[in-house]
């Protein structure tokens, strides 16, 4: 039986998640009415990315017995005057989420229960690779953001990444 207050989190999380999904259409937003289509590419498979998440968190808890409940979805409400700004907010966004990962994973700990860790593992591996990506891709922006040429060279970059649905096997 999944410890409740393990539960209660990682329902918590399924909300959460959808929320990122919102937040990165909204950053996909700013970078199409900036013109810059492949940013808002990148940003629309995060949020594809972040449903996805929702949906596995999801199915661990109906898997696990859990009724499931959602919350209000609130509004994104950060405005940028840069193309670098939704890039660090994202960064700053993907910490947080680490934060509620490892939150989670250390109740699953407490509780002694190993199946739900082996669960987050994925997770905690997952979140790594983000925080890098958007690490990463805040260095090539102030490298080449600057620079017309550069701007134009990363956007189409940006625009050649494709959707790959997740699978905890990875």
């Amino acid at each position: 039986m999944l410890d409740k207050k393990v539960a209660k989190l990682i329902n918590e999380q399924v909300n959460k998640e959808f929320y990122s999904a919102y937040l990165y259409l909204d950053f996909a937003n700013y970078y199409e009415d900036e013109g810059l289509d492949g940013f808002a590419n990148w940003y629309e498979i995060q949020a594809m990315e972040e449903r996805d998440h929702a949906m596995m968190m999801r199915k661990y808890l109906i898997d696990s017995g859990i009724r499931v409940t959602f919350d209000k979805i609130e509004k994104p409400d950060k405005t940028f005057d840069n193309h670098l700004a939704p890039l660090e907010a994202g960064l700053e966004h993907e910490r947080y989420v680490t934060s509620l990962v490892l939150k989670i994973y250390k109740a699953a700990d407490d509780a002694q229960d190993y199946k739900t860790m082996q669960f987050l593992d994925w997770f905690v591996k997952e979140q790594g690779e983000e925080e890098k990506n958007a690490e990463d891709l805040i260095k090539k922006m102030k490298l080449y953001g600057g620079d017309g040429k550069g701007l134009y060279m990363l956007n189409q970059e940006l625009a050649a990444r494709k959707y790959t649905a997740p699978s905890a096997a990875d």
